[in-house]
């Protein structure tokens, strides 16, 4: 048996029952895709069926508010892939009178539609023969023909590109597509995969020279910076100050409290010593709620302390974004994970 005939093989028996395999529905399978772009299937799902439910066809999602599609999209994080789908779906709505494309090439013309992504829709939803090439087909590839190149770099790319066209089955792309993906999901996982019962193990090269957990490679990015964010907690009556973070930003008009960025951390005395703090706290002594957070994004450390502030203080100064909201009405707001976490936690 070739290559993709033990691939297909294996995934008659193995593969996985997911919804959006169920359709040819193109908006369906867009959604599932950039919903699945670096978050993991058991998270996404609940988020697809939320999406499904509630805009159930492009012409919904383009009337859709952002703030709506951000609060749906609330914990996936790189929330620019909400704000892209958005931009999507009216590019779509404009160009093809609401039709979703199915065709690879006007796939690519799509706000957050890369090559991956296209490949994936048209093949799926139309059985166009176009490989995909996602993180779980890199490292099937990369090991089984031990290939060391950096899958990251320009040659490396074009090195996997081709192989992986060339060895997809273009009686069956979509079919071949998923089990490909499933394989590396499932059986070639990337740490501890199950070799020994591997149905490639006799021609793979990574096995067969011991190079499993080397392969594939991959070029390290930048050095993550840390930052340190002190939140603050201000009650009045019913309500909780909010502040909307503004455009240009990886949380662009999502909801957080206020907030002051400092070089590194603070003791209570040294944040109430900063100059802005004062600006709109005074000397007000805060109270620090719980232990400082550290909050992962890439190439970002964020440490975040979370402080309330004493009812009786009164706000010497207040941006212009900032505004009080209900507290009760706080889960109606767009937010990202740091915040609503603990709002969950707080409130």
């Amino acid at each position: 048996m070739s290559f993709s005939e033990h691939i297909l093989a294996w995934y008659h028996q193995h593969k996985r029952a997911l919804p959006w395999r169920e359709t040819r529905n193109p908006y369906v399978i867009w959604l599932s895709e950039i919903i699945l772009q670096q978050t993991r299937v058991e998270q996404g799902m609940p988020y697809f069926f939320k999406f499904v439910e509630e805009l159930p066809n492009v012409t919904k999602f383009a009337a859709a508010e952002e703030a709506t599609i951000l609060r749906l999209w609330q914990g996936l994080g790189y929330y620019s892939r909400a704000r892209n789908m958005h931009k999507a779906s009216k590019y779509v709505m404009e160009n093809h009178a609401g039709s979703f494309p199915v065709a690879y090439e006007e796939l690519l013309k799509l706000p957050g539609v890369g090559e991956y992504t296209a490949a994936a829709i048209s093949s799926f939803s139309n059985d166009e023969p176009r490989a995909v090439l996602d993180g779980n087909v890199f490292r099937v590839l990369a090991r089984y023909f031990g290939i060391g190149e950096p899958i990251n770099s320009s040659a490396g790319k074009k090195i996997f590109a081709g192989l992986a066209q060339e060895l997809l089955d273009t009686d069956h792309p979509a079919t071949y597509n998923q089990a490909i993906m499933d394989f590396g999901a499932l059986q070639c996982k990337p740490k501890n995969p199950n070799c020994a019962e591997c149905v490639l193990r006799l021609d793979c090269v990574a096995l067969n020279t011991s190079r499993v957990a080397e392969l594939p490679v991959k070029n390290k990015g930048k050095k993550s910076r840390d930052r340190f964010f002190h939140y603050f907690i201000v009650e009045k009556d019913d309500a909780v100050l909010m502040s909307q973070r503004m455009d240009g930003d990886i949380w662009a008009n999502l909801y957080e409290f206020p907030l002051v960025e400092s070089a590194g951390p603070l003791e209570i005395p040294e944040l109430v010593a900063m100059v802005e703090y004062q600006q709109y706290f005074g000397h007000a002594i805060p109270e620090k709620i719980e232990r400082t957070i550290k909050h992962v994004l890439s190439h970002q450390n964020i440490y975040a302390s979370f402080y309330r502030i004493p009812k009786d203080v009164r706000l010497q100064s207040k941006k212009s974004h900032w505004n009080y909201c209900l507290s009760n009405k706080l889960d109606k707001l767009a937010k990202h994970k740091l915040i609503s976490s603990f709002i969950e936690r707080y409130f």
